[in-house]
């Protein structure tokens, strides 16, 4: 089987990738710059595949002779790239960092690819490209008019890409994703972002008698007034990375998929399962709208279930019960303060 290299593989997304590649039978190397990855997810997944080779090596996307050096005494065939900053509100207040890492940065591996010569290139894509939805449920053919440079800067990735792909032969997938959830079912790694942003391991923390949890806003064009969004577990998107990969391998053309469960679900809503799982309500107060926030995203991954056979196998219980399981057996997280934006 061949190697991957996994930009960002040490972070929350990219690790859970990293473990699905290697129950695939691939051999992974994860480049991670560790600002905001873990050095202890590698180390976990490495120990618990002891049949697979999954090595790491500490560099940035920006660096492109280090990448171009990994790639060539790798012989990695693939990229699967995960190393963006990642905060809609981190955009709005530093989109420098943000055109820097997630633009120049991107380009930056795309072209020590093509030094390389490698030629599958998997990119991990945002619903925030598309801003406002005009439609209940965001299709492929929805228009992409994004609202913060985190989502523009995403955009110009895949605007990019089929360019390149004229320019060098790399194929590309880009995959799309609405809100990232859970946790791996097993307990081996999960989610750990600091300070964190995510809904559902904050709403856990309060629940657990953290800090209470600030909505932002209450007065959305929603049931109950709060923004509506697409949950889907990281072990699915983790599934849909290694079907994108097997496409491109299998001479596949180049493509993008939304991912979602299809299914939106407002914040309140959100709360009430969390409070269900963990038997206690979560404590919470209504604070202003954060600047960038659409009121309502969901996915409609019809395209990924015809042409990718990617199907999500967990539902908000799922989501919910895995994350309440690795906040209660890792309260300090990974261990160690980090940035939520590298």
């Amino acid at each position: 089987m061949s190697t991957v290299l996994v930009a960002g593989g040490a972070g929350y997304v990219g690790s859970h990738t990293v473990k699905a590649l290697a129950e695939a039978a691939y051999d992974v190397v994860v480049y991670d710059n560790l600002r905001a990855g873990h050095r202890e997810a590698v180390d976990r997944l490495v120990a618990a595949f002891p049949e697979r080779r999954i090595t790491f090596v500490q560099g940035d996307i920006l660096d492109g002779t280090r990448v171009r050096e990994t790639l060539e005494t790798t012989g990695a065939s693939a990229v699967l790239h995960f190393a963006a900053l990642l905060s809609v509100v981190g955009s709005v207040h530093d989109p420098f960092a943000y055109y820097r890492n997630n633009v120049v940065g991107t380009m930056t591996v795309l072209e020590a690819m093509a030094a390389a010569g490698v030629k599958h290139f998997v990119f991990s894509s945002t619903c925030a490209t598309f801003g406002e939805p005009r439609t209940p449920a965001l299709d492929e053919s929805h228009p992409q008019h994004p609202i913060n440079a985190y989502g523009e800067t995403k955009l110009a990735v895949e605007r990019a890409l089929p360019h390149l792909e004229t320019a060098t032969g790399i194929r590309s997938v880009a995959l799309r994703y609405f809100n990232a959830s859970g946790a791996d079912p097993d307990g081996l790694i999960g989610e750990d972002h600091r300070p964190e942003e995510h809904l559902i391991p904050r709403a856990i923390a309060a629940a657990r008698g953290g800090e209470g949890l600030a909505i932002f806003g209450d007065d959305y064009p929603t049931h109950d007034g709060t923004c509506v969004r697409d949950y889907v577990h990281v072990c699915d998107l983790a599934a849909a990375h290694v079907a994108a990969l097997r496409r491109l391998e299998a001479g596949g053309p180049s493509g993008r998929f939304n991912l979602g469960s299809g299914t939106g679900m407002t914040v309140r809503q959100i709360l009430d399962a969390v409070g269900r799982v963990v038997g206690r309500p979560v404590p919470h107060t209504i604070g202003p709208r954060r600047a960038g926030d659409p009121a309502r995203l969901v996915a409609s991954s019809g395209l990924a279930a015809r042409e990718l056979q990617w199907t999500p196998r967990f539902g908000l219980d799922a989501i919910v019960q895995t994350a309440w399981a690795w906040h209660t057996a890792h309260p300090d997280g990974y261990g160690g303060a980090k940035p939520v934006d590298s």
